[in-house]
């Protein structure tokens, strides 16, 4: 977000505030941060704008609203509809090829206020010199000024003229176009996604599903080459340090275990560096450029189809592939859900959306076992363990009428620039730099005092008929315990894996129950704060008691199976 921007929960005073209203895709964040001098690129999908943001052009304040969707029940909506409470000064915002349909939709809201219309995407108009003739009639129709631009790239001329307007704006006269009104495309900017035939719709699947599982496969895939580029140099530093600082006499036991310790800083920081970063990096990058293009709405309408039987939609599919960037902005994402789905695509943010802290940690795992290619086989059992664990509790009520939503028109794909992909990606590296690294180095102390005192043995040892319940040692727990607060916990099973403490295939169960037990506690406040404390302890004890049969099956079903085959 700009730095010219503020996140605001209602209307606030200004000299003069005009409220920016539309629906989705119609390019209202991209003409705010134009008209404010902002350089922020808009995301290239359907509800990518979740709250009420504040820009200012230094004369007045827009206020740029989530898109309205008239026939839904979603929260984003309703936040929309909110700041058309009262007399605000509106701006519509339609883009040129939803003229009509959109106005007849937009105007009655805005019936006795004042304001203004905008028509994005003028740039895709063909005759455009006959289309402002055909606008200039609009506009004395409708009563206040009508604006054609290209939210892009918006002249000073232009910006002039609009800001002018809402300083001193005019009464909307009507409440719907008298006719039809429709501007002719140069070319079809926003091409259906609904083909016709079993065999369309069947690549539209497989199309979908690929796009859903690249950017993982790919971070994985390029996070181990980095590692194994970056490992033995590292190690080759860190060690001799590292047993320096245990052999010397000098340096006290109580900073030794912090410090040099089983689970010291110096042992286990190597892995923001050789893990972590790379795979958070090229995971925010991907993501990125997926937002920036426009591919992860396309992954909600090709993923449509099979999404309904677990009681999601392919809107809702697409929240939970953001959650592999972080939860947190997922979670907040759902309000863009209806509110028939919101709930369920929660859980599945909570249960099998590993976050590219989780991600890394657990590939450090898989490698430390000598089993590189768990990684791929643990995504695939979390994938399916999810869809089962949705499966098992969609509501019984069939879905609302109102998740109609997600079939809603397309958005324009487009290649992705680089300052696109860096404004999606810098939030997420920040946030690592700024949170995930000190809260990993307050979780290594915590886990080097906690085993140098004997309290880990301690609770390894209260613990230990549990983790055998799933063949896990009683070394396990701590882990798993960790994981709970922050999903970097993970990365200490690398301890137990690389010491032969534990098999391949329980690296694989540990961390599989390390990660889906409970969602981070950053995650579960934010979920607490978004529905309310009573349905997150609910989702919470249905993850937990989800987590554990799962993690059975896998423990002993996998046994047996590597019986069989060994």
């Amino acid at each position: 977000m700009d730095s010219n921007t503020t996140t605001l929960p209602k209307r606030v005073d200004a000299l003069v505030t005009a409220t920016v209203i539309g629906k989705e895709g119609a390019g209202k964040t991209q003409l705010c941060a134009s008209l404010s001098g902002g350089k922020r690129p808009a995301s290239n999908y359907l509800g990518a704008t979740v709250e009420v943001e504040k820009y200012s052009t230094g004369e007045l304040a827009l206020l740029d609203t989530p898109g309205i969707l008239l026939r839904s029940d979603t929260e984003t909506t309703r936040l929309a509809l909110a700041q058309l409470v009262g007399d605000p000064v509106v701006l519509i915002v339609v883009a040129a090829d939803r003229l009509t349909t959109d106005l007849n939709d937009l105007l009655p809201l805005v019936a006795g206020k004042r304001g203004g219309i905008v028509v994005t995407w003028f740039d895709q108009v063909a005759n455009q010199e006959k289309a402002r003739e055909r606008l200039h009639h609009l506009e004395k129709e409708i009563g206040v000024p009508v604006h054609a631009i290209d939210a892009r790239r918006l002249p000073q001329e232009r910006r002039r003229e609009l800001l002018a307007s809402l300083r001193e704006p005019l009464r909307f006269q009507k409440q719907s176009l008298e006719e039809p009104f429709a501007l002719d495309l140069a070319q079809r900017t926003r091409p259906s996604s609904r083909s016709k035939g079993s065999i369309a719709t069947s690549l539209r699947l497989l199309a979908g599903v690929l796009l859903l599982l690249l950017p993982a496969l790919a971070t994985i895939f390029l996070a181990n080459t980095i590692a194994g580029w970056l490992d033995p140099a590292v190690s080759s530093w860190i060690t001799p340090v590292i047993d320096s600082i245990n052999g010397s006499p000098l340096v006290p036991n109580i900073v030794k275990a912090p410090l040099s310790g089983e689970f010291g800083l110096l042992p286990m920081g190597p892995f923001l560096l050789v893990w972590a970063f790379p795979t958070v990096l090229l995971y925010a990058l991907i993501l990125g450029a997926y937002k920036a293009s426009g591919l992860i709405e396309a992954i909600n309408q090709y993923l449509e189809p099979i999404c309904r039987p677990i009681g999601l939609t392919g809107r809702d599919v697409v929240r939970v592939m953001m959650g592999l960037g972080c939860n947190v902005p997922a979670v907040i994402a759902t309000r863009a859900c209806s509110r028939c789905t919101r709930q369920p695509t929660i859980q599945a943010i909570a249960f099998g959306a590993a976050c590219s802290y989780q991600l890394p940690a657990s590939l450090s795992v898989f490698v430390a076992a000598g089993s590189p290619w768990l990684a791929l086989v643990f995504l695939g059992y979390l994938a399916f363990s999810t869809f089962t664990y949705l499966w098992l509790t969609k509501p019984r009520a069939a879905p609302s009428d109102l998740t109609i939503i997600n079939v809603g028109p397309s958005v324009h794909l487009c290649w992705p620039s680089p300052q696109a992909i860096g404004w999606e990606a810098r939030s997420t590296i920040r946030q690592f730099v700024t949170q995930a690294m000190p809260v990993f180095f307050v979780i290594c102390v915590a886990a080097a005092y906690l085993a140098s005192s004997g309290v880990l043995a301690m609770v390894s040892r209260w613990l230990e008929p549990a983790m055998a319940l799933v063949r896990l040692p009683a070394e396990a727990a701590l882990p798993v315990i960790m994981a709970s607060i922050r999903k970097d916990g993970i990365f200490l099973l690398t301890d137990s894996v690389a010491t032969n403490q534990m098999t391949p295939l329980q690296a694989l169960v540990g961390v599989f129950l390390a990660g889906s037990l409970l969602p981070c506690i950053v995650t579960v406040m934010t979920i607490a704060r978004e529905t309310n404390w009573s349905a997150c302890a609910r989702l919470l004890c249905r993850q937990a008691a989800a987590a554990v049969g799962f993690t059975l099956i896998l423990a002993w079903g996998g046994a047996l199976l590597v019986a069989a085959l060994g």
